[in-house]
């Protein structure tokens, strides 16, 4: 077998260029193009949609919702169309994981970026649509009921992975997405550490406040 074709080094292939994907700051890019200047310096310092929105700009905090999302989706889409059927589901996931891991710890940044839950809904939804859309109304509705984008995003992702686990088994032999989906959720969840200890103080800031 060539080297270039063995499953090995397609796989790491299919991490490099996921992770670079993933690794891609749009926050931090928009705003600083939209003369927002740095918005590590702004709200919680985190480089997501959310901060975004504690500039002010609502379409610039939408773009960047969409974008951290779509850079994650084709990061999957691409590992699929890159690699054999056989290899597939598995090279999807691997996307997924190392997408997630580009934007939460991106190289650019000394590997502090963002939470990962624009992104970590982008892999869902190109791996799996139906649990991608599920995991979309849940965030919406969880932020919805209580203006706590956080708290929405949180019970997404501890959502995420029974869903995946329920539509695609639990063995690793049979779909690698479920595991991809558990580990993705358990870095979206220790990246909110802190939001969850000020969700437990009730000081989490809602939608639309500046925060500190």
């Amino acid at each position: 077998m060539n080297l270039i074709e063995s499953p090995v080094t397609l796989l790491i292939g299919v991490a490099f260029l996921s992770y670079l994907l993933g690794s891609v700051p749009f926050g931090l890019v928009l705003t600083a193009l939209s003369g927002q200047g740095d918005i590590r310096q702004i709200g919680s310092g985190n480089i997501g949609a959310t901060n975004v929105l504690r500039t002010g700009n609502k379409k610039l905090a939408a773009l960047t919702l969409f974008l951290d999302g779509f850079k994650g989706a084709f990061a999957v889409l691409v590992a699929w169309v890159m690699t054999p059927p056989e290899l597939g589901d598995r090279a999807m996931a691997v996307a997924a994981i190392f997408a997630v891991m580009g934007h939460c710890y991106p190289v650019w940044l000394g590997f502090r970026g963002g939470k990962g839950v624009a992104t970590g809904l982008g892999v869902v939804l190109a791996m799996s649509p139906v649990v991608g859309l599920a995991c979309c109304l849940i965030w919406l509705v969880g932020a919805k009921i209580t203006r706590i984008s956080s708290a929405g995003a949180l019970l997404a992702f501890a959502c995420m992975p029974l869903m995946l686990f329920f539509l695609y088994g639990h063995s690793f032999t049979q779909s690698q997405k479920p595991l991809a989906g558990l580990f993705i959720a358990l870095v979206v969840i220790l990246r909110h550490g802190a939001n969850i200890a000020r969700l437990l103080k009730g000081t989490e800031p809602r939608i639309g406040q500046s925060g500190k």
